[in-house]
């Protein structure tokens, strides 16, 4: 099988570039190594930058997210009790964010790529990729046991962070970053209505909390667990209770429980691979950064390497143009580490460090302190937050 792209990878940022080159007459192939089912079995972030709602417009897979996404002009940020409102729309001018599950994403972009008759290939296994050095690489691969061959001009890795494409480039042509947080997050999703209309970020010192929500009958709530805790050891019945602890009282005493319809923990950690690019394959989302979700910046972050892809990719079938597939990496890593930077240093304000003495809880007292009397200060915080332009 020849095409012009492929894509390596089926969640919503491989679903999402498809989508895109497909509207500009660019045929590309996805790759998927699980089940449509199982991909959209999975929980997932919620919270949409602007410029992510926007370049899901321009996909044309906008309707239902303008339908019934969750609008938000700001966030609490509470420290021990005390709160402190970021107004995205004061201070950034307008901005907004909006509430609007990952998996939802993904369900408009699989219909989107059905509705247009794109080309998936679910279930597929040891994939490997070959001869980048060329202008014709190509991607070998087996579904049900048979041996397939995916020829291509490009290979773009929207395998997340345990897939092949990374893994392709050569140990010397590669540098890695990580720092790993000894925590997790523990989170549930209930049929119950939000407690609050704004999405509440929460530090005690028995750890920290998050209240969020996927619709107006719909809640996500996280809690801060140690790094060796299982979803077994945690009833839901421990899990409200602990929740009520780190959240302001009046939050908590308006705060409606009730079964959990998913519960799983996420480890933490911030990643980073460089470069993105490497002869012939571009890497995309996990498979090149990892970000707490502290910071809301994953699939966010993930949009923002297919928009510099996109348009990338634009340029030379279009025009002939190389200059941004050359570019590709530079310019999209000047905003994944700004993002880094913002997830890192949220988390580390909002989270219990076992290993924090007196005189580092002070020096994040007093962050939260500055934050909440210094303008400047929220400003930054919400330009962050809502999205740095492309």
């Amino acid at each position: 099988m020849r095409t012009q792209v492929g894509i390596i990878g089926g969640g919503p940022s491989g679903l999402l570039l498809s989508q895109l080159l497909h509207l500009q007459g660019i045929e590309s192939v996805v790759l998927e190594r699980k089940t449509q089912e199982y991909v959209l079995s999975r929980i997932r972030a919620g919270v949409l930058e602007a410029g992510t709602c926007d370049l899901l417009r321009k996909a044309k897979v906008g309707q239902n997210l303008d339908m019934v996404g969750d609008v938000h002009s700001g966030i609490d940020i509470v420290f021990n009790g005390e709160a402190c409102n970021i107004n995205f729309t004061r201070l950034t001018g307008g901005d907004t964010v909006t509430v609007y599950g990952q998996t939802e994403v993904t369900r408009d972009l699989y219909k989107a790529r059905e509705a247009m008759n794109g080309v998936i290939e679910y279930s597929v296994d040891d994939v490997a990729i070959h001869d980048l050095h060329t202008t014709s690489p190509h991607i070998s691969y087996k579904v049900d046991g048979q041996d397939k061959q995916l020829e291509c001009d490009f290979v773009v890795g929207c395998d997340g962070y345990h897939g092949v494409s990374r893994q392709t480039i050569p140990h010397h042509q590669r540098e890695e970053y990580e720092s790993v947080y000894p925590f997790g997050w523990l989170g549930i999703l209930s049929e119950t209505p939000p407690v609050s209309d704004e999405l509440i970020y929460a530090y005690h010192e028995r750890g920290f909390a998050l209240c969020s929500m996927r619709s107006p009958t719909l809640s996500r709530y996280y809690v801060q667990v140690d790094a060796g805790d299982k979803v077994e050891d945690w009833s839901d019945e421990r899990f409200w209770d602990e929740l009520k602890r780190r959240i302001p009282k009046q939050a908590a005493d308006r705060l409606v429980t009730g079964p959990s319809i998913e519960k799983s923990i996420a480890p933490l950690r911030s990643f980073v691979c460089e470069p993105m690019r490497w002869q012939n394959l571009f890497l995309v989302g996990d498979a090149a950064h990892i970000v707490p979700p502290t910071g809301a910046k994953g699939l966010n972050l993930a949009a923002s390497d297919v928009h510099y892809l996109y348009e990338a990719m634009l340029a030379y079938y279009q025009k002939g143009d190389k200059q941004g597939l050359e570019n590709y990496s530079d310019q999209a890593l000047s905003r994944v580490w700004k993002s880094e930077r913002f997830a890192w240093s949220l988390t580390k304000l909002l989270h219990y460090f076992p290993e924090d003495g007196v005189f580092t809880n002070k020096m994040r007292q007093a962050e939260f302190d500055y934050l909440k009397s210094s303008q400047a200060a929220q400003s930054s915080f919400a330009e962050s937050y809502v999205g740095l332009p492309y």
